[in-house]
């Protein structure tokens, strides 16, 4: 083996016992994470920057029920009372809850009008 062999063997040799390199290895992993920790924030629906108009219902059906809407700037929170809500209406249909779990709406049959006339 002639020496300038031997002298590129040992320089390699020297090199990967260099805890620098492993350091800087180290430290690519961690880019790495942290841009997939920005790729989920930004997939995140409460991200500010995301959608203009998002709503999110918290426990749904339960007493401490809780409906987050977020129209572009503007976030509004309303919160379950409990109590059943009133006010002037008619019926418009009928829902029906199959064995299934699925949900049937039937509108409410109404009797035709002449044209112009008030219901």
């Amino acid at each position: 083996m002639s020496k300038r062999q031997f002298s590129i063997l040992n320089s390699l040799d020297a090199d990967d016992d260099d805890p620098v390199l492993s350091t800087i290895n180290l430290i690519d992993v961690f880019m790495v994470v942290i841009g997939m920790l920005m790729i989920a924030v930004i997939n995140n629906p409460m991200n500010p920057f995301a959608q203009d108009k998002l709503t999110i219902i918290r426990n749904e059906g339960q007493p401490n029920m809780e409906i987050i809407t977020k129209d572009g700037q503007k976030v509004t929170r309303f919160k379950a009372s409990g109590a059943s809500g009133e006010g002037d209406g008619e019926k418009a249909g009928t829902a029906y809850r199959m064995k299934d779990g699925t949900m049937v709406y039937v509108p409410a049959a109404t009797a035709p009008t002449a044209p112009g006339a008030k219901p």
